[in-house]
């Protein structure tokens, strides 16, 4: 058996926040329909209890991200890595950034814009993390 290292713990992390903040707007997205259709009453705790697991995945992929960051000798990257990370880094910047909006507006309409602005900017994430990634 391969022995796990360190990298390995890292990597994991980060890849378990991304399932967690990606994964979870996806399956969320997909369940608003129907949880409407329930009633009026159903949405809004599922939402409150939902954005908390989300924002704790949020969490996880900051710290590992800064992690990674640390952990890879960026001087010893080239311009396109480090280039790429910094789009990475607005594009997650923008995806919480969206996220947080979503949770304050109360108009349905900028409450699906925003939610769909984040979830769009944290798939894009994590495609950028899987180039960076190599």
């Amino acid at each position: 058996m391969l022995p796990i290292t360190v990298d390995d713990v890292r990597l994991f992390a980060h890849v378990l926040g991304a399932t967690i903040w990606v994964g979870g707007q996806l399956i969320f997205s997909t369940l608003v329909p129907t949880l409407r259709r329930l009633g009026p009453d159903v949405l809004r705790p599922v939402a409150r209890q939902l954005t908390r697991l989300l924002w704790i995945g949020f969490a996880v992929l900051i710290v590992t991200g800064l992690w990674n960051v640390v952990a890879v000798d960026l001087a010893r990257q080239s311009s396109a890595y480090r280039a790429t990370l910094m789009v990475k880094l607005a594009v997650v910047a923008l995806s919480g950034g969206a996220a947080f909006i979503h949770t304050r507006v109360a108009e349905p309409r900028a409450k699906a814009v925003w939610g769909a602005t984040s979830g769009m900017t944290a798939l894009l994430a994590l495609l950028l993390g899987v180039v960076l990634a190599g």
